[in-house]
């Protein structure tokens, strides 16, 4: 369906993008005091504060003199020491000190380096206080098979594609955390199946004295029988052929500079080739820009992100945004500058229930792009509820979404005691949920045959949020969309 006048739709980008900031950053308060809220995690263990043993005066002032940690066996001080809002030689007053315990405690389980962090007042000697930290570190290598269906979601691959074997990538996948104990990590996949892909990545948080410069690099290379070639009625059309229709390398090489606790930067370099074979043409004359059958450009980017959470892996309070400006090529071939915003925001409803609110939205300019560049709604973080089997084309664009939840269950299991493992608490907590969401995608030259681009979407339902061990988030939900078409679909927790 063809919109009215251009007017409307960028009119509508701009209210989705301006609400990403707003719900984000309007309430924030980075004070300790307001930190408190918003870092007051639910524990696995709780802290050990020990007020009850402290003078009556907690407005007295104490000295840090030391700060033991306990169970860190592979991770390097340095790298706990930096989440800590104190340090050794500051002076705290007592009444803080739940405040301050919380801060440490939630900055440290974001690591995703342990079960388990408990923070506690080991000696009070005035005018010298000692603190004892204690930490339950994960398992950090994980060698294992990789199996995952191409698809953008489960749903589309088991009753669109009759969960055909051929469209899964299988092969092995090494993921290895800590490495060195400065919380770096590498990453290998070797994969075949659907995709040949050989990917190699390794990111290190801090590379100088003063902890505040990282490094991240990707190299991955592979190539493809079956190509996404066009977008008819609102689906993805393939085509696949005995040869190799697609050839392609990837590598990225950023830098990030994170100064304090909430908000890193990211500047990224990288390069990017990639070959079509001839029927990708015969398909689809629009596929690219001008009558090569090859990509090669370079691209710069900048992301700015703000996380203040009081769990990462499945946020119950606090905020989280990004800011992400890219531009690829630079010549006809390949011309884009994009702009992409997002936010989301938790607030608690008493004890066991939250309410989240989030927004995103992306443009991508000069107007006028190929259909390789044209992708949008329905792909990565970009999805609608409800509407799982569809995708949208457009260059701008975004999504709103509401979530209101409470916790059903709460326990945790252990693993049994091995030669190489120790007992684990492992979390189980189940949320039930309802939901809201809405998107629009603009597209300045839509197909006649695609009815969601350049109209607004709407979409809702109810689900279950099932979260365990090592931040893995399943979740199961019964979605409606404005079509009236209803279904049960699998996703993946993403905390925008």
């Amino acid at each position: 369906m063809k919109i009215k006048t251009p007017k409307n739709s960028i009119l509508l980008f701009i209210l989705l993008l301006s609400g990403c900031f707003s719900a984000v950053y309007a309430q924030i308060d980075t004070t300790i005091s307001g930190l408190k809220n918003a870092n007051s995690a639910s524990p696995v263990t709780k802290n050990d504060y020990g007020l009850d043993s402290l003078p009556r005066d907690l407005d007295s002032k104490f000295i840090i003199r030391d700060i033991i940690f306990e169970g860190d066996n592979k991770t390097n001080e340095p790298i706990l020491l930096r989440e800590l809002p104190f340090k050794e030689g500051d002076s705290i007053v007592l009444r803080e000190i739940p405040t301050l315990f919380n801060i440490g405690k939630t900055q440290l389980m974001n690591l995703s380096l342990f079960h388990m962090v408990n923070l506690s007042v080991l000696q009070l000697d005035p005018p010298f206080i000692d603190i004892k930290i204690i930490v339950k570190e994960r398992w950090y290598i994980w060698p294992f098979p990789y199996f995952k269906p191409v698809d953008r979601n489960l749903n589309q691959w088991l009753f669109e594609k009759g969960a055909a074997v051929s469209r899964i990538d299988y092969g092995v996948k090494l993921l290895w955390d800590n490495i060195t104990g400065n919380n770096d990590k590498l990453r290998f996949y070797f994969i075949t199946g659907y995709t040949k892909q050989l990917s190699l990545g390794y990111q290190r948080p801090y590379i100088d004295k003063g902890m505040k410069w990282g490094m991240n690099v990707m190299v991955s290379l592979g190539k493809n029988h079956e190509v996404l070639y066009d977008t008819k009625f609102d689906k993805q059309q393939f085509v696949k052929t005995t040869d190799y229709l697609k050839n392609f390398f990837n590598a990225n090489l950023e830098l990030t500079y994170r100064k304090k606790f909430y908000t890193t930067h990211y500047f990224g370099i990288g390069y990017q080739s990639a070959r079509f074979g001839d029927t990708v043409f015969i398909m689809n004359p629009q596929y690219l820009k001008g009558a090569q059958h090859f990509l090669k450009y370079p691209m710069v980017y900048y992301r700015v992100r703000y996380q203040n959470l009081d769990y990462n892996a499945y946020p119950t309070r606090g905020y989280a945004g990004e800011l992400y400006a890219s531009k690829q090529g630079f010549n006809n071939d390949m011309n884009v500058w994009q702009l992409t915003a997002k936010g989301v925001g938790y607030w608690q409803l008493g004890k066991q229930s939250f309410y989240s609110i989030g927004a995103s939205g992306t443009v991508k300019a000069p107007f006028n792009q190929p259909y390789y560049n044209r992708q949008l709604l329905g792909y990565g973080d970009m999805f609608l509820h409800g509407y799982e089997y569809y995708v949208m084309d457009g260059v701008a664009g975004g999504i709103l979404t509401a979530t209101l939840a409470t916790r059903l269950t709460n326990f945790s299991f252990s693993i049994p005691k091995t030669k190489w493992f120790s007992p684990i608490p492992i979390p189980l907590k189940i949320y039930g949920k309802v939901f809201t969401n809405a998107g629009y995608a603009y597209d300045p030259n839509p197909s006649p045959a695609n009815r969601l681009s350049n109209r607004f979407l709407i979409g809702g339902g109810v689900g279950f949020d099932i979260f365990t061990g090592y931040d893995f988030t399943l979740k199961v939900e019964l979605s409606i969309n404005h079509l009236g078409e209803k279904g049960i679909y699998l996703q993946k927790k993403d905390i925008f």
